[in-house]
């Protein structure tokens, strides 16, 4: 029994020998353009050795930029900036070996003033329609 209790303490002691490893790392971004004086979200999901996903963040990235700065995983750029593109690159921590790097362009449309309110969205339309 001493030894069966022995035995199992370094099973559950040793855990983390056998814990899944990141594999490869990819970005799964939520736009096709950064926005500028914005927070911009840096998604990154690691493809771990048994063939699932995990999203990644600060605690197991090495984040860096061409330009901006990093605030976990939020890629924060300045507002007068003037480049067109944002380098970003992405890097293992614990296996530095393990690296992507993605070029994500500016959003060069000008944000609107307003918004529209709910009212005005929900606003029925004074068009007449056309009872045929």
């Amino acid at each position: 029994m001493k030894k069966l209790l022995f035995i199992l303490s370094l099973i559950f002691l040793s855990a983390p020998i056998f814990a899944q490893k990141v594999d490869s790392i990819f970005f799964h971004l939520y736009t096709d353009s950064l926005k500028k004086g914005r927070h911009n979200y840096i998604n990154v999901d690691g493809k771990l050795s048994n063939g699932k996903w995990q999203p990644l963040g600060s605690k197991e990235i090495q984040f860096s930029s061409t330009i901006g700065e990093f605030e976990g995983n939020d890629l924060v750029l300045p507002v007068n900036m003037k480049e067109e593109k944002v380098v970003v690159k992405a890097v293992l921590k614990n296996n530095p070996a393990i690296w992507k790097e993605t070029t994500i362009w500016i959003k060069t449309i000008p944000e609107p003033e307003k918004l529209p309110t709910n009212e005005e969205i929900l606003k029925p339309s004074r068009q007449k329609r056309n009872k045929g």
